[in-house]
């Protein structure tokens, strides 16, 4: 059975590989499809989704009980921010920060970290704890997490660069739709969600998780 570690590590390999894809290099100084994002800012963005889960395993195991995953995320400032709110413009400011050195500077800082990642994540416990935004939640639940920012920014990107969207197999993709459909139940509620997937002459507009 794949683990949720295992799973994470695959995904952050296809960010990789995106990001090395010459098409990103050929539109880095493009607008992206995302609003106020260059391609270089949301390859950044997408990069540091990795660099994220190295830098709150450093951090140690803080205090409190782990928060759920979905009250996690739908905790987050960024979570209903607006494009132009300072969490947002904070967000791309250090996304653009962590693109300046250039597409293969990204790529092959994001593929060492990858590396290290590799050989650490087997040896953390089933209940290692870690903090991201101040809040504490479980290691397995914080990779779910950027599970799901690797699966829609790449997209982004693709779209961005003009290439197709890396395809993510069964035991990536689906835990990425799991916690999607969560959390469009925390902004929609549960009947919008059900006639969006059960009865199209009832659906609302959208049922978005993010």
């Amino acid at each position: 059975m794949t683990t949720i570690r295992d799973a994470y590590v695959e995904a952050a390999a296809s960010a990789v590989a995106l990001l090395r894809d010459p098409a990103v290099a050929a539109a880095w100084d493009r607008p992206s499809v995302l609003k106020e994002f260059s391609v270089r800012g949301l390859a950044g963005h997408l990069g540091a989704q990795v660099l994220f889960v190295s830098g709150v395993m450093e951090a140690g195991a803080p205090p409190g009980q782990p928060l759920p995953v979905v009250e996690f995320f739908a905790g987050t400032g960024a979570f209903d921010a607006e494009v132009d709110a300072e969490i947002s413009v904070r967000i791309r400011e250090g996304s653009e920060a962590l693109a300046a050195g250039g597409p293969n500077a990204l790529a092959e800082r994001v593929a060492a970290v990858l590396a290290e990642q590799r050989a650490a994540l087997p040896a953390e416990p089933a209940a290692r704890r870690v903090s991201f935004a101040e809040i504490p939640l479980l290691l397995d639940d914080f990779l779910r997490t950027r599970m799901l920012e690797i699966a829609v920014h790449s997209d982004d990107l693709a779209l961005s660069a003009d290439v197709p969207t890396p395809p993510l197999p069964p035991h990536v993709f689906e835990p990425v739709l799991d916690l999607l459909s969560r959390l469009a139940v925390v902004r929609h509620g549960p009947t919008a969600v059900l006639r969006a997937l059960s009865r199209a002459e009832r659906a609302p507009s959208t049922i978005a998780g993010i």
